[in-house]
């Protein structure tokens, strides 16, 4: 059950949202003003393992310095 972190396109506000399947990703509403029209927000953290130019060799967050 992961946790996306949203952002209203009407009011601007970013929210948290645990979603228990891939059907309930769509039409999120929006904490604060109760619109649909949101959308899903790339996080730092599911893109992290991913850094091209990684000389660590191993698994996980390697490439940062």
């Amino acid at each position: 059950m992961p946790i996306y972190e949203y952002r209203c396109k009407d009011c601007g506000k970013t929210f948290e949202k645990l979603v228990f399947n891939s059907s309930q990703s769509e039409n999120v509403e929006c904490e604060n003003c109760k619109s649909k029209n949101t959308e899903k927000l790339v996080s730092a953290i599911s893109s992290a393992g991913f850094s091209s130019g990684s000389s660590s060799g191993s698994c996980g967050y390697g490439g940062f310095s």
